[in-house]
């Protein structure tokens, strides 16, 4: 049988040695020597009590009687014995306790009503009555150590640790002794299973559970209710619902609390989780929660009195946080760190946190508050111990006791006596201390805050104007304050005691660092006198956060995530997390906000591009692209209108440029090494980068001028930034920030240390004036980007949308662009613009995009999902995603629109299929499924009525047939690979395909004449495309998108280099899909399918009948279908044919008889028939209101064009060359192939083949096919998996012949390491990690020889002929 899910029922057990199930009432109980307990519970865990925990030593086995409500167990400890009890821990009584030293196992024989035990220390075996009574031994030798054991029928069986293995005997004599099983490594526990071991009792509890709430006990024959550990019983039946009282304590690894509610005082842990070193406690009643802190994960956490709700409310810049105090007044919470040698306060969900105490720390340990005195109370066990107290500001602090301590650890106030108690380690004794006004507020009709003495005398409002809601209330005696928060002023202000100098709190720094962690992003305050460094509280996860902008006016802080490839931005204190750019990032190294301009800029080092766009992602723009290395550092001055930015690739440099794009120089490009931060000192013109290389921080001129030396030596500066009269900067080598005089260079301090995974650092004052934003009002007359420059602004357009010539406005989109697929994403390069840069489009829920057409008419793209197994299609904007085809997929290779008849075309690799439907998925048919090996491109020239596509099977083909499939033609057959791509050049009417194993690009005429080479040295081609005189492909090894002229072969040119998983790609242009047919005009009169041929049209109906009359005629709606049989309404389906007729025809016809039989002659004559799946064609005049008369004329017409095209089909067909091909038309519906396959050599597997659907047999030739690699390829194109790539490396390095060296590799991207825990010394190895690639050149020697092979399937080989000469 199966195995049950394993489930956890009990944490915290120390050394639970014994375990029994009552299978009558459902409960489980065990034995613990570790706590000397024995517990019990519900089968699924709940509602856990401690039955049993007086005079218990090492309790170790169990054993249950459930019909007769009884324990038995064994102890072990200094007092070994036997004992029992009722099920309820009542009635205790001992069974044996005279010469027993191990009591181990212990079982029952229900049927004799025995009990048989096992003593390992006398090495025996003995039995009793369940009352003790006829005690004897059963077994006195020959074992070693038995530990377990148990009964069925008349033998014994038990476990023994010395011979490790398991034994048996007689259970009355002890003789026939035997080993079972032997070998086994300490066996431990033994049963046996059977009914017998379980035999059926009576459930004392009922149905009901005996009334009781929680747990019901057996006691002989009746029940106790009984309460889990800790809570008491408020009746006979019922348990209270929490605990009044009780103790919580930490024991490092757990947190327990014992209560006071009942007599047993025995201590329950709180199931929390990863408790490694709780330290510091304190439990907070108004909501039941208890925090601790964990010096090991250096955290304070905060848990529900049961366990839930457990989280982290502090987790950064913590080293040994020993103390914790709640103020449950004002819900604070306070605690020490002697590792930073602070005191801090925040709220309890962690939030305002603020450091208040930082100096004359030396360790500080515990800490406790009396928030009605307002006073907070610290130990220091430092070099001078002490006992300090302070206002619960840090106001008004002193050292309160100085003498006759040692190690001042745990404090603790008695508010009701206002004492104060310590414990000292040193001193081994518990000490105490002993410490006027009480305040209030109110908030009724007239608000007011009053106070009066601690006896209620001498009453009086100290503060009432100005107040709405006055709420939390708090009280500094040492600063003599009298803090409040006003929940309608939205404030917290301040006053002295007697409510005079009032003042508001303000909480937003205005002069602050702020700087990247790699995992967080974190604020220092220059409003202060010290350097505290608080996580701004963003609630998600960063990964590799490096790039750091902050816009003062809206208080928002701008990241940039490399691992997470996405810009996000959120408020100062968190809130508001959004993602501003999702798409086409690599390795975002900068970052700058313009805040007067409201923009944002980064580089990528990745893409080796500088792009602008406004604060919310929109109008994203390349300005910089060309001649860029490796980007990091980017500054705006705004008021210039210059962007500066450095460049750490081969060439080191610092460039400057208009914030347009314009007017771009090189100032400064010898004697740098890896120019990492960069900013600009406006107030005296200059402009400083810090080098990790040279190790010095420099400043020259805004023009590259007056160079010279700041700081040195630096270690390995990253982040620079200024702010007044200081330079700030982030040191990996350090893990410091570090401050020095702007000027000079001077007076270098340390700012925060400690803080692994430094990045980029900003400094802001949020106080300074933004200054005068050059594009002014309605953004400069611009229709969308608006962007300084020296000399004034300039208009931009997004990427790749061009300027109108009123240099102002936009257009709406591209005219003519490139779209491609990549795996992942589909994206659009513009054609209008000379940038060539990439521009996402935002379609969701892309897995691995394969192949894409578009539809002008509806302007939405469809793509196929070979991970989904889908087609879909969308808007370009990325709305509206829907799924068209959704089932009976399996490797989509091809797609092509028709977009005239509006019908859908696809190839089926998995299926070896053609396939059509209406473009919204409905009518679905297959239009071939015969001779087809792996079918990929597919293209359509609805004008002509033709369908292309190729085959890059085990004979490599490029064939042609009407758009219903008729007519089909072998194009080219010769001289052929791996025929991927395939495009049509409508205007000159030429095919062209790209060859990824001859390495070349091809076009020939539509009848596959006029043959020509058009490039012969491609890497390894997967589509193409054509536009104007150009030919557009993607190149998998290249990783690029390439174009060369496609009359010449010549001007080759890369427009996209650098990209990822290459796929398909189209042109859309308004000149690309022009033209019409007989289809284009109300479907042609079809209902259903309407299919455009060379000469004329055809109607279809689709595979599976979708409920409407489908007619076969133009014009004809057909009634109805009346009643019919199961089998007709439910026509055979190529998938349900038995596998010998699928491997032959995937088509099903109807016979005449078929015909005659379900419908009149006449219906059959006039395509009335609804089960007819077979199009008759139609002249392409034919409308739909045509008069009798004229029909009757056509119709004798049509038998004379039949007859006519039945002998143009037999003449033709004895011509055809290929005797495993056959033309496939409508006018046969009988017509079926012969479909041969082809037996193969033995050739070995590598390990990929077991993906493969056939088996591949091994031979002592090792060498491969190109079939095999031809299928490795495919396997490919559906994994991302780099493993496979290792053997389609070693079947192109044994194959050699016209196959040339062809490489599929991941891109070498410069990214950031993503682990922020190891850093290294050098620049390369903290920032270049190459990836692996997915395949791997390998130059072979040439060889004429090309071999394609099948499986053996049995069948005989024709060899068909395979090169020119041949022929």
């Amino acid at each position: 049988g199966a195995w049950a899910e394993s489930l956890t029922l009990f944490c915290y057990l120390f050394s639970p040695g014994g375990l029994a199930v009552d299978w009558v009432h459902d409960k489980l109980y065990w034995t613990d020597s570790g706590t000397s307990r024995i517990e019990v519970a519900n089968l699924d865990g709940a509602h856990r009590k401690v039955l049993l925990w007086q005079n218990l030593e090492k309790p170790r086995a169990i054993a249950l009687h459930p019909m007769e409500g009884t324990i038995y167990w064994t102890d072990w400890g200094n007092t070994p014995r036997i004992e029992a009890s009722s099920m309820d821990g009542s009635g205790r009584r001992i069974i044996a306790d005279t010469h027993l030293f191990w009591p181990n196992g212990l079982t029952i024989d229900y049927a004799g009503r025995r009990m048989y035990w096992v003593d390992a220390k006398h090495h025996v075996i003995e039995r009793a009555n369940l009352d003790g009574s006829h005690r004897k031994a059963v077994i006195s030798q020959g074992l070693p150590h038995p530990f377990a054991i148990t009964v069925f029928e008349d033998s014994l069986y038990w476990t023994d640790w010395h011979t490790k293995s398991i034994n048996s005997a007689n259970k009355f004599t002890g003789k026939n002794q035997e080993i079972i099983r032997n070998k086994l490594h300490f066996p431990m526990d033994i049963h046996t299973l059977h009914p017998q071991r379980q035999p059926a009792g009576k459930n004392r509890c009922g149905d009901n559970n005996g009334g009781c709430t929680h747990l019901c006990l057996p006691s002989g024959q009746n029940y106790t209710c009984a309460c889990p550990t800790g809570f008491r019983k408020i009746s006979s039946h019922a348990c209270a619902q929490s605990l009044d009282k009780f103790l919580l304590f930490a024991r490092r690894m757990d947190i327990r609390r014992i209560s006071f509610d009942t007599e047993d005082l025995s201590d329950d842990v709180i199931p929390l989780a990863d408790v490694r070193s709780a330290v510091a406690l304190d439990w907070d009643s108004r909501d039941d929660h208890v925090y601790w802190t964990d010096v090991s994960t250096d955290t304070i956490s905060r848990a529900k009195w049961d366990g839930t709700g457990q989280e982290v409310v502090v987790d950064t810049s913590l080293e040994s946080p020993a103390g914790l105090a709640i103020d449950w007044v004002t819900n604070k919470l306070y605690w020490t760190d002697a590792g930073t040698d602070r005191i801090e306060v925040a709220n309890t969900d962690g939030s305002m946190r603020t450091v208040l105490i930082w100096e004359n720390l030396d360790r500080p340990r515990d800490i406790v508050v009396e928030p009605m005195g307002g006073y907070m109370y610290w130990t220091d066990w430092g070099a001078s111990p002490k006992i300090e107290r302070a206002g619960m500001d840090a106001s008004g602090r002193q050292v309160i006791i100085s003498s006759n301590l040692t190690w001042p650890n745990g404090l603790a106030i008695d508010y009701g006596s206002q004492r104060l108690y310590w414990a000292d380690a040193g001193m081994k004794t518990p000490s105490f201390f002993i410490p006027k006004y009480m305040y209030w507020t109110d908030w009724g009709a007239s608000p007011k805050i009053e106070r009066a003495g601690m006896d209620a005398s001498g009453r009086q409002v100290i503060i009432s104007s100005n107040l709405t809601w006055p709420n939390g209330l708090a009280i500094d005696y040492g600063s003599q304050q009298l803090y409040w928060a006003d929940a309608g002023m939205k404030t917290i202000e301040f006053a002295g005691l007697d409510g005079s100098k009032r003042k508001m709190c303000h909480f937003c720094m205005n002069s602050f660092l702020i700087f990247a962690r790699r995992i967080d992003v974190r604020m220092v305050s220059l409003d202060i006198p010290y350097f505290a460094d608080v996580v701004v509280p963003i609630n998600i996860t960063m990964k590799n956060t490096i790039a750091i902008g902050v816009d003062p006016q809206e208080g928002k802080v701008y990241w940039s995530d490399s691992t997470l490839h996405r810009i996000s931005r959120a408020n100062l204190d968190g809130s508001q997390h959004e993602d501003i750019i999702t798409t086409g990032l690599q390795t975002t190294d900068g970052l700058a906000v313009d805040a007067i301009g409201r923009k944002v800029y980064w580089t990528d080092t990745g893409t080796n591009r500088i792009e602008v766009g406004n604060l919310d992602g929109s109008m994203r723009k390349v300005l910089v692209w060309q001649n860029l290395d490796s980007p990091r550092a980017i500054v705006l001055y705004h008021e210039m209108g210059f962007m500066y930015w450095t460049d750490w690739g081969e060439n080191a440099k610092l460039e400057r440029s208009g914030m347009d794009g314009s007017d771009r120089t090189v100032l400064i490009n010898n004697n740098l090494g890896w120019p990492n931060g960069l900013t600009v000192d406006k107030a005296s013109s200059q402009l400083l980068w810090a080098d990790a290389h040279t190790e010095r921080i420099e400043a020259a001129d805004l023009n590259g001028a007056n160079r010279h030396t700041l700081v040195s030596p630096v270690q390995h500066p990253y982040g620079l930034t200024l702010l007044d009269s200081y330079i700030y900067w982030t040191d990996w080598q350090t893990r410091s920030i570090h401050r020095a005089d702007k000027g000079t260079g001077s007076n270098v301090i340390l700012v925060r240390s400690n803080l692994p995974g430094l990045m980029d650092i900003q400094a802001v004052d949020r106080a300074q004036p933004l200054g005068f934003n050059k594009c002014g009002l309605r953004n400069g007359g611009c229709s969308h980007l608006c962007l300084p420059r020296p000399s004034g602004f300039s208009c931009a357009c997004p990427t790749g949308i061009q300027l109108k010539g009123d240099g102002k406005t936009c257009d709406p989109s591209p005219e003519i662009y490139l779209l491609f697929s990549s795996r992942g994403s589909i994206r659009r390069i513009s054609l209008d613009t000379s940038d060539h840069t990439d521009v996402h489009v935002p379609v969701p829920e892309l897995n691995n995009v394969i192949s894409l057409d578009y539809d002008s008419v509806d302007g939405k793209v469809y793509y196929t999902d070979v991970f989904l197994d889908v087609i879909r299609r969308a808007d370009l904007n990325g709305s509206n995603m829907e799924t068209v085809i959704g089932r009976g997929l399996k490797t989509t290779d091809g797609l092509a629109v028709d977009w005239v008849a509006r019908n859908l075309y696809w190839t089926d690799t998995g299926r070896n299929t053609i396939e059509a439907s209406r473009l919204d998925g409905s009518c679905r048919k297959v239009l071939i499924n015969n001779s087809l090996d792996e079918p990929r491109a597919i293209a359509v020239f609805p004008r002509k009525g033709y369908l292309f596509w190729t085959d890059w099977g085990h004979i490599a083909k490029i064939e042609r047939a009407n758009l219903d499939g008729s007519e089909r033609k072998v194009l080219i057959n010769t001289d052929l690979g791996w025929p991927n791509g395939l495009t049509l050049d409508y205007d000159t009417r030429r095919i062209y395909w790209v060859d990824a194993h001859l390495d070349r690009i091809e076009s020939a005429d539509l009848n596959g004449k006029l043959r020509q080479v058009l490039v012969s040295h491609v890497s390894h081609p997967f589509a193409l495309t054509q536009q104007d005189r150009w030919i557009y492909w993607t190149d998998w090894q290249t990783k690029s998108i390439q174009r060369v002229d496609k009359y010449s072969g010549r001007n080759k040119e890369t427009v996209l280099a650098n990209v990822e998983g290459l796929m398909d790609i189209i042109v859309v242009s308004p000149q690309r899909q022009t033209g019409t047919n007989a289809c284009g005009v109300n479907n042609g009169g079809c209902t259903h399918l309407c299919f455009a041929r060379a000469s004329d049209f055809v109607c279809a109906c689709p595979d599976e009948p979708d409920g409407w009359p489908c007619s076969l005629v133009p014009g004809q709606v057909p009634p109805a279908p009346r009643a019919t049989s199961m089998s007709e309404q439910s026509p055979v389906l190529p998938n349900t044919l038995p596998t010998t007729l699928r491997s032959s025809t995937m088509r099903t016809h109807t016979s005449l008889e078929e015909v005659e039989g379900r419908c009149s002659e006449r219906d059959a004559r006039l395509g009335l028939c609804a089960h007819s799946n077979e199009a008759i064609p139609a002249a392409s005049g034919e409308g739909l209101h045509i008069s009798y008369a004229i029909g009757g004329l056509l119709s004798i017409l049509l038998i004379l064009v039949v007859i006519a095209a039945l002998m143009l089909y037999r003449h033709k067909k004895s011509k055809f060359t290929d005797p495993g091909m056959g033309n496939l038309t409508y006018s046969n519906p009988s017509y079926r192939t012969s479909t041969q396959e082809v037996k193969i050599e033995a050739i070995p597997k590598p390990a990929m083949y077991n993906q493969l659907c056939y088996k591949k047999e091994g031979g002592p030739d090792h060498n491969y096919t190109k079939e095999k690699i031809k299928i490795v390829e495919g396997i490919c194109l559906l994994s991302g998996d780099d493993a496979e790539w290792d053997d389609l490396k070693q079947l192109r390095g044994s194959r050699g012949g016209l196959l040339r060296d062809h490489v599929c590799m991941k891109t070498d991207t410069v990214s950031i390491q993503a682990s922020s825990g190891s850093l290294d010394d050098t620049e390369t190895e903290q920032l270049l990690q190459e990836e692996q690639s997915e395949c791997s050149s390998v130059h072979t020697a040439a060889t004429p020889e090309r071999r394609g092979s099948l499986p053996d399937t049995g069948w005989k080989h024709e060899r068909k002929l395979s090169s020119e000469s041949q022929v």
